[in-house]
């Protein structure tokens, strides 16, 4: 029985070993968070210089079993987190380039500074920003479509990927480039790069899902497309693994709180077994008065730790400057400011509207991107919650034009970045229909001209807004932090004890 027991072993040992083992891990949707955070009740998680660690540690472990580990970014590396956009993202690249990052697929946050800065920060990067379906007016790739990795006993296509929505999301610097359809481009090339490589990997900054919109392409659409084998994800922040027509999705969620790890044993250029998990960077559960780790700890790598402590400590002392305080929380939650308004939305659109004296503010909920917790409020707390610079943008628009505006924010769902957060006016809809309207507590004139101000990312046409570049204003060069800071200054005279949390808009 032994003697049996030992063949088997040897048989299944010679089967591995006739495979190969490729480990994929990845991250997505990172937002200018290269260094450790803070969440509620999970302090210190997170940051490139332990994910460095992750990194190194998989890498050892596969290669010494004879395997091979690329380490992908599937987008949105841009904006967030305060120390990181005031120095376009650099700090990142530089963490990424310590630690080895194969490729990033270009998500569409990666437009939301102007075309410079997209340069600069390609210059500056070792790996390659991918996406084939991003083309020049004479319909050559902007960036680079795909690379192939050979690494002897296997070989491997990344072809990047970037959602056709940016054209509606982020439309201020596409200048000479256009969005093609990002599933024809894949069922043309994939299979071409199938021919070339064992594996075919789609690095894909795409909803996650079945379609919800016409010529918006999804995940699971892409692994229906032959010859890709894995779909590696971001743009939705989702956090999981799925199996569709027998190819495997995976995202690692959001912030880099966790890398992706998926493991691949490939013979004969199929993938015959495959396990996925998150590794937990540093996440923590608060049990019985004291905080515990998610999984392993992770000691941050010190070469990446100290690189990264260098640009953090670059324009501290404007970040840290106190401009006022808040007795009460803030809520600037990403699912309450993308479905309802909050005493910080009517804030950020009353500040707007005061700064530029307009009878209406507009912004949409998907630029406000953080709470302010009670205590002293800084620079930084105002640049974390208005993270892309915007600056505010003045129109004169009719009652007539002002309701084209609202009855196309009538149809957005709640959850979505386009929803509507306003100040100077009020109004209800009902089955997407817009019922009512109030301007400073009279009914909307249709005929009469309000001043509005808006943030230019709206005004040139962003989330859908495009009835507003149709008609035109002029931008004042103001940007929307700097309005809020002087009105939590001048007009809340630097202190908060309440506000306003009101529902300017309620949908029946």
């Amino acid at each position: 029985m032994r003697r049996y027991l030992v063949l088997f072993l040897v048989l299944l040992l010679s089967v591995f070993l006739l495979g190969v083992r490729l480990t994929i891990l990845h991250v997505n949707d990172t937002h200018g968070h290269a260094w450790t955070f803070d969440e509620y009740q999970n302090p210190g998680i997170g940051g490139l210089a332990a994910i460095a660690t992750i990194v190194e540690e998989v890498k050892r472990e596969v290669e010494e079993q004879g395997g091979y580990v690329i380490f992908l970014h599937a987008g949105d590396l841009n904006t967030g987190v305060p120390e990181s956009d005031l120095q376009d993202a650099i700090p990142d690249i530089v963490g990424y380039n310590m630690i080895g990052l194969s490729a990033m697929a270009v998500g569409n946050h990666e437009f939301d500074n102007p075309r410079d800065v997209l340069l600069k920060q390609m210059k500056f990067a070792d790996f390659p920003f991918l996406s084939a379906n991003i083309l020049k007016e004479n319909g050559e790739p902007f960036f680079t479509p795909y690379i192939l990795k050979d690494f002897g006993k296997l070989k491997v296509a990344i072809i990047g990927f970037t959602t056709e929505e940016t054209t509606i999301l982020e439309p201020l610097y596409l200048e000479d480039l256009k969005f093609e359809n990002a599933l024809k481009v894949a069922q043309k090339i994939a299979p071409e790069l199938k021919n070339q490589a064992d594996v075919v990997i789609a690095l894909a900054h795409l909803d996650w899902g079945e379609p919800k919109k016409e010529n918006i392409t999804t995940t699971h659409q892409l692994a229906k497309v032959d010859g890709i084998d894995v779909v590696v994800a971001g743009h939705s922040h989702v956090l999981g693994s799925e199996v569709v027509d027998e190819k495997i999705i995976v995202s690692a969620g959001e912030y880099g709180k966790y890398v992706g790890r998926l493991d691949l044993d490939i013979e004969d250029g199929k993938i015959v077994a495959w396990h996925w998990q998150a590794i937990p960077v540093n996440l923590k559960a608060y049990r019985d008065g004291k905080y515990e780790y998610v999984g392993k700890p992770y000691l941050e790598n010190r070469y990446v730790a100290k690189a990264l402590e260098y640009f953090r400590k670059v324009g501290n002392e404007k970040l840290d400057t106190v401009i006022g305080e808040t007795k009460i929380f803030l809520d600037g939650e990403r699912e309450h400011v993308r479905s309802r308004n909050t005493n910080l939305t009517n804030l950020i659109t009353d500040a707007m509207r005061w700064k530029v004296k307009a009878d209406i503010a507009l912004t949409n909920g998907e630029g406000i991107r953080a709470s302010i917790k009670p205590g002293k409020i800084t620079v930084r707390d105002i640049l974390t919650v208005l993270p892309f610079g915007n600056t505010l943008y003045v129109l004169e628009l009719t009652g007539e034009q002002i309701m084209k505006v609202l009855e196309y924010s009538a149809t957005i769902p709640e959850g979505k970045g386009a929803f509507l957060q306003v100040s100077g006016l009020t109004w209800k809809s009902k089955d997407g229909k817009v019922v009512e309207v109030l301007v400073n507590g009279e009914p909307l004139d249709p005929k009469k001209t309000y001043r509005v101000v808006t943030n230019n990312y709206m005004a040139g046409g962003g989330d859908g807004y495009t009835m507003l570049k149709e008609w035109g204003g002029y931008d004042t060069g103001f940007l929307m932090s700097d309005a809020v800071i002087e009105y939590i200054q001048n007009v809340l005279n630097g202190v908060i004890e309440e506000y306003d949390n009101s529902q300017r808009y309620v949908r029946e």
